[in-house]
């Protein structure tokens, strides 16, 4: 059995979880979270012990494998709306930043035109600098989604570091063009 499904979530206090047919709703105090999953989990709710259990069919290779990843996501689900999610970025390089105007986020990044995305809904970006910034949202997937984006707008260059990158994220460098003698 996968020693990842079957051990229980347990669900903190103020935390309300609704099933209704595969559908699993999570509210908390920082949002609200729907997701619907394979009919062929089963998914219990024991109030008295406040917890949720997923239970597979059989041992065919595909139940194994939707097992572990159903409880997975429901403790994703729980921790979102009770501890959230955040993403940091850094962005390196001269004459680099990024501002945020209302519900859009304004990167400038050497490009000729600064990049403008909008930011969805049910995250949130705070700017500690013109250089760094964190990405929070109680949605793990909508939030990494959005990181993973920005990150690739300019991933950093082996050269010089330039670009953005996730904060601790190693770069690892690569020497120059040598100039030596032709001898």
């Amino acid at each position: 059995m996968s020693r990842i499904g079957k051990k229980p979530v347990p669900i903190p206090d103020g935390v309300k979880v609704f099933l209704r047919d595969h559908t699993l709703k999570v509210e908390g105090p920082l949002g609200k979270l729907e997701q619907t999953f394979h009919p062929e989990m089963k998914i219990e709710i024991e109030n008295d012990a406040r917890r949720i259990a997923v239970l597979r069919p059989s041992d065919a290779k595909q139940h194994r494998a939707l097992h572990g990843l159903t409880r997975t996501l429901i403790a994703n689900m729980v921790q979102g709306v009770t501890q959230g999610y955040k993403k940091e970025l850094q962005i390196e390089g001269v004459g680099y930043n990024a501002k945020r105007q209302g519900r859009e986020l304004v990167i400038t990044i050497g490009f000729c035109h600064p990049v403008i995305l909008k930011i969805p809904e049910g995250l949130e970006v705070e700017l500690s600098s013109a250089t760094a910034f964190a990405i929070q949202g109680c949605d793990k997937q909508k939030v990494g989604q959005f990181a993973a984006e920005i990150h690739k707008i300019r991933p950093p260059d082996p050269y010089k570091a330039k670009g953005v990158r996730y904060l601790g994220e190693h770069i690892r460098r690569k020497a120059g063009k040598k100039f030596g003698s032709s001898e």
